[in-house]
C-alpha cells in the first residue's frame, strides 16, 4: 500500500507540506520587515545627517547675508556722507 492509497498518510504528507509551505512564507515576511526596518534606521540617520549639514549651511548663508548687509550700510554711510 502506497502514500497514494492511504487517506491518512496522504493528509499527513499534505499537512507537512501546507506547514513547509506556512514556514518558508512567514520566513520570507520576517526577512522583509527586517529589510524594511533597516532600511527605515538608515534612512533616518541619513535624513538626520542631512537635516545637520542643511542647517549649518542656512546658518553660515544667514552669517554672510548679514555680513554683506553690514558691508552695504557702511558703503552707503561712506559715500553720502
Amino acid at each position: 500500500m502506497s502514500i497514494q492509497d492511504d487517506p491518512v498518510q496522504r493528509e499527513i504528507h499534505q499537512d507537512w507540506a501546507n506547514r513547509e509551505y506556512i514556514e518558508v512564507i512567514t520566513s520570507s515576511i520576517k526577512k522583509i520587515a527586517d529589510f524594511l526596518n533597516s532600511f527605515d534606521m538608515s534612512c533616518r540617520s541619513r535624513l538626520a545627517t542631512l537635516n545637520e549639514k542643511l542647517t549649518a549651511l542656512e546658518r553660515r548663508i544667514e552669517y554672510i547675508e548679514a555680513r554683506v548687509s553690514g558691508f552695504e550700510g557702511i558703503h552707503r554711510k561712506v559715500l553720502f556722507t
